[in-house]
């Protein structure tokens, strides 16, 4: 495992064409762990399969360059709190975040899957079968990273084979011709899936999920419904009831057990697709860092300058409320939409919703955030920002946290409180039902898309919703009910964004699409940070309709030498495009 670790890196350098010498990249391996000597039998290509499964802790966990936050910082749900200003998001610049970095870094993930791919039949196989069913993992898998890049960059290369040298002559290929590519590969995939696994690996389920979103982004939505409905009708069941490991805790509900990073491989969570699997007793090498949920969605709550209304420190970052809040310190912002606005529906707010999913039991509201300085005077009252050194820092440290999603104890009692380590949804069925709402939205089949909308929210406790409320707007706010920090929002926004362009749906064309696009307006209406503009660490928030993809780094633009890797309409160096690849050969 080590040297495949290596050798992934050095396929990335050789990709990118840094200051490596090709003298470098033509050494042969002295590892008994070279290719060569791993993929000589089944168990060579399971334990390239379990390096693919790995890479999807990378969406998830971890400081810092954490996809999440990206995603959910380039959304009305969310804003960026070091780089508000879009403006400073170039290919030469991002912050602490995966603007630029989740290109590079998907490419070594495909990578992983090209070398499997491309050896599958470097032996005989005593069963066919088994090289069916790890030939359609990894090109799930290769799938999975192809399918958000294109929906964060638009054209990029395709890169569809293990490269072992140097290549500097990448062109770009077009979004639609990559759509098509994956479309395929997934079609064959599906037929090999198991049906069931081993947690974190791929099933036929988690196939026909990510077929299905292919579908969508390729305007197949006939065909989204049936992958979909295959899912829906088949061995998966939304969970209604309480289980798990806090299911005896009265207070508690069914939307708190469904989200225990514990409860989320388990066999009474009948709602699971695919969960990322990541536990504090692993080996090393085996666990990440951690979830850092605590850090990156709480706000810095227990900051030393919240003060109280003598001007004495009011909170602290020791004692249990420190454990259970955790260190807060966020990247992404969450914004009034996320945390009232989405609630305010049927003649109610947040605090007399009863949707489950906003009750007071899973979520830490701004009354909840206490002075816990037993010296102060305001001891057990509520923070008044107000009195804060900085007043208008309340953006970053006083606002509400989806404590339910979020809540991961550290499980070394000497960690800092970050979150620590616990598995997390990649898909579970509740997102399967709205994704199927929206292909029946967008062939107008408006009854059919609230009747999967209700599925969901019945469970919840919301209310049921009619067919004349059904909107694409409207289903986008339900997933930022159901799904706030599990689906990457922005990636998302992207894919309806490019559907209405492609479909001159409100306006919107392909022609025009860096100047004029939904992600872009719905940003606009939704999220006050661009309308108020505070200022927040130095930045004030701003943003254009070519932010809608992200740039290309600079650094792998110019290692191309023979070739064109195009950068996105907006940013420096578009002007040296070429006409994207039509066709993936």
């Amino acid at each position: 495992m080590k040297y495949i670790k290596q050798y992934l890196f050095l396929f990335l350098v050789g990709l990118l064409a840094f200051s490596c010498s090709e003298d470098l990249l033509e050494q042969k391996p002295k590892s008994f762990f070279a290719p060569e000597n791993v993929f000589i039998d089944a168990s060579g290509y399971e334990a390239g399969l379990v390096t693919m499964r790995k890479a999807l802790t990378e969406g998830v966990t971890g400081s810092r360059r954490h996809y999440m936050v990206g995603e959910w910082s380039a959304s009305e749900a969310g804003t960026p709190t070091f780089q508000m200003d879009w403006f400073q998001t170039t290919p030469f610049f991002d912050r602490y975040y995966t603007f630029l970095p989740l290109f590079t870094e998907s490419f070594e993930f495909i990578k992983n899957a090209n070398v499997v791919i491309g050896r599958i039949d470097d032996i005989e196989w005593e069963d066919e079968s088994t090289r069916n069913a790890i030939l359609a993992e990894s090109l799930w898998h290769r799938a999975f990273w192809y399918y958000w890049l294109i929906n964060s960059y638009g054209d990029v290369p395709f890169v569809g084979e293990e490269v072992r040298g140097v290549r500097l002559d990448y062109q770009t290929h077009s979004r639609w011709a990559i759509l098509d590519k994956i479309q395929s590969d997934l079609e064959y995939a599906v037929q090999w899936l198991p049906e069931t696994a081993v947690p974190g690996a791929i099933t036929k389920g988690a196939g026909n999920h990510l077929l299905t979103k292919v579908y969508l982004a390729n305007l197949e939505f006939d065909k989204a419904i049936e992958s979909s409905s295959a899912i829906i009708n088949g061995n998966y069941a939304l969970v209604k009831d309480r289980f798990g490991s806090e299911g005896d805790i009265a207070e508690k509900n069914v939307i708190w057990d469904l989200h225990r990073p514990e409860n989320k491989n388990i066999g009474a969570n009948t709602e699971t697709i695919l969960a990322m699997v990541d536990r504090f007793e692993a080996p090393a090498g085996a666990q990440t860092a951690g979830l850092y949920t605590m850090r990156h969605f709480h706000g810095s709550w227990w900051h030393s300058s919240i003060r109280d209304s003598q001007g004495l420190r009011g909170t602290f970052d020791s004692g249990p409320r420190y454990d259970s809040l955790g260190r807060g310190n966020p990247d992404m912002i969450s914004t009034p939409y996320g945390f009232y606005d989405i609630w305010e529906e049927n003649g109610f707010d947040y605090m007399t919703t009863p949707d489950l999913r906003r009750s007071d039991v899973n979520w830490i509201d701004k009354h909840e955030l206490v002075y816990t300085n037993p010296e102060s005077v305001d001891f057990g009252k509520p923070v008044n920002p107000m009195y804060m050194t900085a007043p208008q820092d309340s953006v970053y440290k006083h606002f509400p946290f989806i404590f339910y999603k979020t809540y991961q104890p550290q499980q070394s009692p000497t960690a800092v409180p970050m979150g620590g380590n616990g598995d997390w949804y990649i898909y579970r069925l509740a997102e399967t039902y709205l994704l199927r709402a929206e292909a029946y939205y967008w062939k107008n089949q408006l009854d059919a898309a609230a009747a999967d909308i209700n599925e969901v929210r019945t469970r919840a406790n919301a209310l049921p919703i009619d067919a004349s409320d059904v909107t694409i707007e409207y289903i986008f706010d339900e997933r930022a009910r159901e799904l706030f920090l599990e689906s990457p929002r922005h990636s998302e926004m992207v894919r309806v964004s490019y559907i209405m362009a492609s479909q001159n749906l409100g306006g919107y064309s392909l022609e025009s699409f860096s100047d004029n696009n939904w992600w872009y307006d719905r940003i606009m209406e939704k999220n006050i940070m661009y309308t108020i503009k505070p200022i927040v660490i130095g930045n004030t928030p701003a943003i254009a309709p070519f932010h809608v993809l992200w740039p290309i780094d600079n650094n792998v633009i110019t290692a191309n030498t023979l070739g064109t890797i195009n950068q996105n309409e907006g940013y420096v160096g578009a002007e040296n495009n070429v006409a994207p690849l039509e066709v993936v050969e």
